[in-house]
């Protein structure tokens, strides 16, 4: 068969450990013999971002921008013991972050679901997507261990040379401090991508903060995303039949749990990546969970929403076959091939990402499946590999292409 071909390149971003192994798993089986393949491509693997000093990250974020699609896979955020593990001179930050910061997006991510796979939480009915803001906070934090005694102060120089100071602590003891900050164009990014989205799909908006205890930085958040609503899309949302409403994180969660689902649940960065596991969890498996970064300016990011999976991986260096799911990844794949042909015009390319995902689901519904999500069906089914996995789908997708 001749190759679906692409006009514009797709920025293409690797990983680490096992979804790296698992990257290469799927372009060749499911992409390559189908697709003529265009992409500029970004090593984002620990020892890559480590030989560039991280400037592979920031580079592969402007290439997202000038392109318009991206697809990443899923990358190491190191701690200590991958400062040893993997020789690292600094412990560079999360490449998640860096992108998000370089777009100013917001992160979309909801559940894969299938008939035979019921949510933990027996309430729910439909999907419930995060929304998560994509910018500053803990991701982009400044911080240190206090030595002993002193005082911590939070200092701001104005342009103008006039300072506004305050006390946070007195330390009596060593310690920890932390310094977080968010701005107010970004914060107005992410109500407007939220309510654009909701508008675009129909789905009531639930926005949820800590503005009881954060009186300053939570309460900002919440004040952009009313009065936005309240100038730009009140009669938007009324004349579409959904609804728009504010509550504190920990109504929302209880809320949620009683919900039926079908909603847009928008979070800030560090509540979002929380919930979204959360969530993901509570709809079967952190595999089966879409997400996509969506910028002010239209631009999209494709990525898994879970690790690299990291105990499998050993396994897999140890020279034995993992079930390791690989939906999520196929799923940014299917996403960033499908917005390219959008963007592009291109019906081939939107339909073959639309039978690829078809595969997938046939695959499932035949009960062939990985470990993770074998254990949960309430059918009969087959535990197969990774490769086992990706072999049957290429099966059932070579039928649908045919």
């Amino acid at each position: 068969m001749n190759k679906i071909q692409m006009t514009t390149p797709l920025v293409e971003m690797d990983g680490d450990e096992m979804t790296r192994i698992l990257w290469t798993m799927i372009k060749d089986e499911l992409i390559l013999p189908f697709v003529d393949l265009k992409t500029e491509y970004y090593d984002l693997g620990l020892p890559y971002r480590e030989e560039t000093k991280d400037q592979v990250t920031i580079d592969a974020s402007n290439a997202a921008k000038k392109y318009g699609v991206s697809v990443k896979c899923a990358t190491i955020t190191p701690n200590a013991q991958r400062m040893t593990e993997y020789n690292l001179t600094q412990m560079w930050k999360s490449p998640n972050g860096t992108i998000r910061a370089i777009l100013d997006g917001t992160v979309f991510r909801a559940p894969i679901m299938i008939d035979s796979i019921k949510p933990n939480v027996r309430t729910w009915e439909a999907p419930i997507t995060i929304a998560r803001h994509a910018y500053g906070d803990v991701y982009k934090n400044t911080e240190f261990r206090i030595p002993g005694k002193g005082k911590a102060e939070l200092l701001f120089t104005g342009e103008d040379g006039t300072e506004m100071r305050q006390t946070i602590y007195d330390f009596e003891c060593a310690g920890v401090l932390q310094g977080l900050y968010n701005k107010d164009n970004s914060i107005s990014s992410f109500a407007r991508s939220c309510f654009e989205y909701a508008l675009s799909t129909k789905q009531d908006l639930w926005f949820s903060t800590k503005d009881t205890i954060s009186k300053k930085y939570d309460h900002t958040f919440k004040d952009i995303f009313q009065e936005i609503y309240d100038a730009e899309y009140k009669e938007k949302f009324e004349a579409a039949g959904i609804t728009y409403f504010y509550t504190l994180i920990d109504d929302a969660v209880a809320r949620v749990i009683r919900s039926k689902g079908g909603f847009i649940w928008a979070c800030k960065n560090y509540d979002g990546d929380v919930m979204s596991d959360m969530v993901s969890t509570a709809f079967g498996s952190l595999a089966m969970m879409t997400s996509v970064l969506v910028s002010p300016e239209g631009n999209y990011e494709y990525e898994a929403a879970h690790g690299t999976v990291t105990r499998h991986y050993y396994k897999y260096l140890a020279g034995e076959e993992t079930s390791t799911n690989p939906m999520a990844t196929i799923f940014a794949w299917s996403g960033a091939l499908r917005k390219r042909g959008e963007k592009d015009n291109l019906p081939e390319l939107m339909n073959y990402a639309d039978q690829l995902e078809g595969a997938c689901f046939d695959t499932l519904n035949q009960g062939i499946m990985t470990k993770d999500l074998s254990g949960l069906a309430n059918c009969e089914t087959t535990s197969v590999t990774s490769a086992g996995f990706i072999a049957a789908i290429r099966g059932n997708l070579e039928k649908r292409l045919a």
